[in-house]
């Protein structure tokens, strides 16, 4: 038997772990382990009323961890390097994607981009998403 959602029950958690937009470490630390206590009762001993509070607690997390602990985007010609070096790859071994050697080192030095085209001949390639080569 599946349980209902209840809306009081849900503004009793809310009510009793005051959830909000996150804006200090400490903060961050005090929901992520609520999170975690919520998430060692697994997903059938949590019930609808949890796991709301859950899927809310872990969007304000992600957007305070996003905000405080930002990833740099790598550019397209550092992860291309990066790939070539990690699959043992030297520039020829491009020509395939890129069709002459002027190109491939032109991309490599940054000084031209990357077409759609090649970018999904990479993302073939490489088994990766075509973002990282646009």
């Amino acid at each position: 038997m599946t349980k209902r959602y209840d809306p009081k029950a849900y503004a009793t958690l809310l009510a009793k772990y005051l959830p909000g937009v996150i804006r200090t470490e400490e903060e961050n630390e005090k929901a992520l382990a609520i999170v975690l206590q919520l998430m060692k009762k697994g997903g059938r001993g949590r019930s609808p009323e949890e796991s709301r509070l859950l899927e809310l607690l872990v969007t304000l997390i992600d957007a305070f961890e996003e905000k405080a602990y930002p990833i740099p985007r790598t550019s397209t010609t550092v992860a291309l390097r990066e790939l070539m070096r990690e699959h043992g790859l030297r520039q020829t071994d491009l020509l395939d994607i890129f069709s002459s050697q002027g190109t491939v080192s032109q991309v490599l030095n940054g000084k031209r981009e990357i077409s759609k085209l090649q970018a999904r001949k990479l993302s073939e390639r490489f088994r990766l998403p075509i973002d990282i080569f646009i």
